[in-house]
């Protein structure tokens, strides 16, 4: 070999062969001298990249790319299916119904139709009558100005012009129909929130409920039954029998207070709430027999545009002719159907209920707001209809009521 191996491997590349020894020396010593500056450079060209990493980012930095070409293809053709003959398809006569098609009357239940068959027919193989709910009947709007009257303790109701009455405005319609009527009266709302809820959601909007004054929910829950449909009475406490063991709570009406201490307590009553079309009484049997002391309480209830309902837990009515005296509408309940809380007691009841009706034509009963009441109440309207009677508002008690009219007969 003309040069020695080391000469070879340290000249650098690309470089041509030098001519004499001393050119080879130079060359040597240039070789590290040179990769110090390639490599110095290389670190600060790194060093420059890093920093504008950090100042401006990489959006790009780590991402392998790369481009391939997308050729679009056409669609398989589905695999032709063989059709079953139409015989194949049907299903066997004696073949039961599948689980998803649920029963005629879970249907009905589901979608609050009623259906009416004919007695002793379950399957729908003979002429059936379908009878959808109505809408729910939307009461006038409460308080009404014509019907408002300021006092001391706030609003009252008051006798509009031409006579117009609350018992009028505030009642609610009664559907038309044919049979016997029953009013069915629910005392005792506005105090419990779940037993008020219960009435207003559970029971027919044709039933009426009646609010005692000592709720601080109690305007709010009365606007609530009213927009159900429900018809509303004011319960007016009064004083029993056995008073003050027996309270019905404060400003109570009692026999030994005047005529305008009287007055005072009931316009606070009144005051509570509007949208009722009559009073009914909160206890109060001692005070309702006594005819003197209650004359001036139902002569102010009926100069206000409203009734009064005697709920038929007292052992004696209102003295004869005391309503026709004060010329206020007055009507008593026939039948208190919980008398004995207990659900064998309340369908003897409800029983003994249509059987009047039936008798009579029109029947009116009330009841407290117990939770088995309203149950027992609840479940016996359902099929009201179908079995020829007709629920109507407590008002069809005390309108269009004649002289000579029983007090507890509608016209």
């Amino acid at each position: 070999m003309s040069e020695t191996s080391d000469d070879i491997l340290t000249r650098p590349l690309g470089m041509a062969e030098p001519k004499s020894r001393a050119e080879r020396i130079r060359a040597r010593l240039r070789g590290p001298l040179r990769a110090r500056t390639v490599l110095g450079g290389g670190a600060a060209v790194l060093a420059l990249g890093a920093g504008a990493l950090v100042a401006f980012g990489d959006p790009q930095g780590g991402e392998p790319r790369v481009t391939v070409a997308i050729t679009l293809r056409e669609p398989a053709p589905a695999p032709q299916v063989a059709q079953a003959p139409a015989a194949a398809l049907a299903p066997e006569p004696d073949t039961p119904p599948p689980r998803a098609q649920r029963s005629a009357e879970e249907v009905e239940s589901a979608s609050g139709v009623t259906v009416v068959r004919p007695s002793g027919t379950g399957a729908p193989s003979e002429a059936v009558v379908i009878r959808v709910p109505a809408p729910v009947a939307q009461l006038a709007p409460a308080p009404d100005p014509r019907l408002t009257d300021r006092g001391r303790h706030g609003a009252l109701p008051k006798l509009g012009e031409g006579r117009l009455r609350a018992l009028d405005v505030y009642a609610r319609p009664e559907e038309p129909g044919q049979g016997p009527r029953i009013a069915i009266l629910v005392t005792g709302l506005g105090i419990g929130q779940a037993a008020t809820a219960a009435a207003i959601t559970k029971l027919p909007p044709a039933v009426s409920l009646a609010f005692a004054p000592y709720g601080g929910e109690v305007e709010r829950a009365a606007a609530r039954a009213r927009a159900a449909g429900h018809e509303v009475l004011l319960q007016a406490p009064m004083e029993p029998f056995d008073y003050p063991d027996s309270d019905p709570g404060p400003q109570t009406l009692l026999t030994a207070l005047k005529g305008a201490e009287n007055a005072d307590r009931l316009a606070w009553a009144m005051s509570r709430f509007a949208g009722y079309v009559g009073v009914v009484n909160f206890m109060g049997a001692k005070l309702m027999g006594d005819a003197a002391a209650f004359e001036p309480v139902l002569r102010e209830i009926g100069a206000r545009g409203l009734g009064f309902v005697d709920d038929g837990t007292g052992a004696r009515p209102v003295a004869p002719g005391l309503a026709q005296k004060a010329r206020a509408p007055l009507a008593r309940a026939d039948i208190v159907l919980d008398a004995v809380a207990r659900p064998d007691a309340i369908d003897r009841e409800l029983a003994r209920l249509e059987a009047q009706a039936r008798a009579k034509g029109f029947v009116l009963a009330s009841a407290s707001a117990l939770p088995v009441t309203i149950e027992r109440i609840a479940r016996w309207t359902r099929d009201l209809e179908a079995r020829g009677l007709r629920l109507v508002p407590v008002s069809a008690a005390l309108r269009n009521q004649s002289a000579d009219s029983r007090v507890s007969k509608a016209e």
